[in-house]
């Protein structure tokens, strides 16, 4: 029997991945910072919060978390590559390379949350408390150690195009964890009543299932048509 899937978090994550499409043209447009528009500031800076928070519940209603960690950690070492890559050619400056983007920290944080099942949910709670708690104090600390990077703890010169450190997200990610351990633990919608047939619902919830993939090809194509516009 095929799982049914719980509509309300693919519409979510579908919203999610679109509101970064829109970010990253903006920013491919304009260049890096705040637009001084507080809807956008609020998107950039919230947006993949949820994005973090819903991948954490997604773990606990799927299996091979493992595997799909790997996949997806991956997927950002790809991004690596080809920002470097660009950089190399003269294509764009060193800054727009992805050192630790957010698809390096959700392949960690699926690879590390596997271990969440043989855990209570207060423990999984307590973790996620400490886990934000110490990626707070560690933010602005700076280290002439060139690797300690993935857990925000930065040389003064880094630089990363897309950073998601793994402290405070992977405190995030636990939050979603323990969310679904107990919001879902039945794992079906707590909307059910909702006509999720609807094209709009099904159009964010296929961008939803679609999010891996809309991710790497999205940039490729804004590049390419801001490149085009700009002739």
């Amino acid at each position: 029997m095929k799982k049914q899937r719980i509509w309300e978090l693919d519409a979510f994550r579908g919203i999610c991945i679109l509101g970064m499409i829109v970010v990253h043209a903006v920013l491919d447009i304009k260049g890096f910072g705040s637009t001084g528009n507080a809807v956008f500031d609020f998107v950039r800076e919230w947006g993949s919060l949820l994005f973090i928070l819903i991948s954490g519940i997604c773990l606990t209603l799927g299996s091979k978390s493992l595997r799909r960690g790997l996949i997806v950690f991956a997927a950002g070492m790809l991004c690596t590559l080809v920002t470097w890559g660009m950089y190399k050619v003269g294509m764009e400056g060193e800054g727009i390379i992805i050192r630790f983007g957010i698809l390096h920290c959700l392949g960690l944080c699926m690879i590390i949350g596997s271990v969440q099942k043989h855990m209570p949910k207060w423990v999984v709670l307590l973790l996620a408390a400490a886990l934000i708690a110490l990626g707070f104090y560690v933010k602005g600390v700076s280290t002439d150690c060139a690797w300690l990077f993935p857990l925000g703890i930065v040389r003064p010169d880094f630089s990363s195009s897309d950073y998601f450190p793994l402290l405070p997200n992977l405190g995030y990610f636990f939050v979603g964890i323990f969310l679904g351990r107990t919001l879902y633990a039945e794992k079906r919608s707590l909307m059910p009543k909702v006509n999720s047939s609807a094209a709009p619902i099904r159009f964010l919830s296929w961008c939803g299932r679609q999010s891996l993939f809309i991710y790497l090809l999205h940039q490729p194509v804004l590049y390419g048509v801001i490149y085009l516009l700009n002739i």
